[in-house]
């Protein structure tokens, strides 16, 4: 059974939280604090701007699958069912 998109960025979220190094660069680059994790941890908007942050580097994405069992191309899929992730990306 598939998991649902905001299910599987909460854990990405949980596991962004446990690498310190990584967490710092996400909160660097989205201005989000400590308190922001914890109050928008259920906003699909947060959630999918976490997926956002993860999906940039490779590395990042391998390292969260195989955390979790999961296929590499399973954060795609969830970013791809919240908000936003169906919008056309110009880059």
């Amino acid at each position: 059974m598939l998991e649902s998109a905001d299910t599987l960025a909460l854990k990405a979220l949980g596991w962004l939280a446990g690498q310190d190094d990584l967490l710092a660069i996400f909160m660097g680059a989205t201005g989000a604090s400590g308190q922001d994790l914890r109050a928008r941890a259920d906003d699909p908007e947060f959630l999918a701007s976490v997926l956002d942050f993860l999906l940039m580097d490779d590395a990042w994405v391998l390292a969260f699958c195989q955390a979790h069992g999961l296929p590499g191309e399973a954060l795609m899929r969830a970013r791809a069912a919240l908000p936003g992730g169906a919008d056309p990306h110009w880059t």
